[in-house]
């Protein structure tokens, strides 16, 4: 009896991931499609919020968090490239790529955000390279001081990897050497 429930749940979620990929194919057909005939600049700057939508519902109605990988790094880039070919297009271009870099970091908290709200699966990880990415932008926004600041780090972070590796391996209680 549990074998057919549970067949009859495996059909439904193929029938719900067939159903949000044929749509997802459907809108993108549609923005590439309209993006040949009609004279918007803006129309190929969607592209990536859009498939940054898809893959985000997908993921809400499949309840799969890995999808919210793909949707937050997408809507991130997404929203850095409208920014920076919208509003901010007269600006320096250390602002425009700080400005950029905070979109794209925003893109990567968003992962674990999803992530536990619609899945019991956390997505901690996705902070690392989306704080690094606002470091980043921060410092390009601000310049002076945090730039400086960024140079510096762009020379010794070898040097946190190699602690980091040091630590992973001689860590007491652990599988390493010690």
């Amino acid at each position: 009896m549990s074998e057919k429930v549970v067949e009859m749940n495996e059909q439904k979620q193929e029938n719900r991931n067939r159903m949000v990929g044929g749509v997802a194919l459907i809108v993108l057909g549609l923005l590439a499609l309209a993006a040949q005939f009609i004279d918007l600049e803006w129309l190929g700057f969607m592209i990536l919020p859009a498939l940054a939508v898809i893959f985000l519902v997908w993921g809400i109605l499949t309840r799969q968090s890995g999808l919210f990988i793909p949707a937050g790094i997408l809507g991130g880039l997404g929203i850095g490239t409208l920014l920076v070919a919208g509003p901010f297009e007269g600006v320096s271009e250390d602002t425009q790529g700080g400005l950029f870099m905070l979109a794209f970091a925003f893109g990567w908290a968003l992962i674990p955000l999803f992530s536990i709200l619609f899945t019991r699966e956390r997505h901690l990880w996705a902070l690392i390279p989306g704080g690094i990415l606002a470091i980043i932008g921060i410092g390009l926004l601000f310049g002076g001081m945090a730039f400086t600041i960024l140079e510096f780090l762009g020379i010794v972070w070898p040097v946190f990897l190699i602690l980091g590796g040091l630590y992973l391996i001689l860590r007491r209680g652990g599988r390493g050497l010690a």
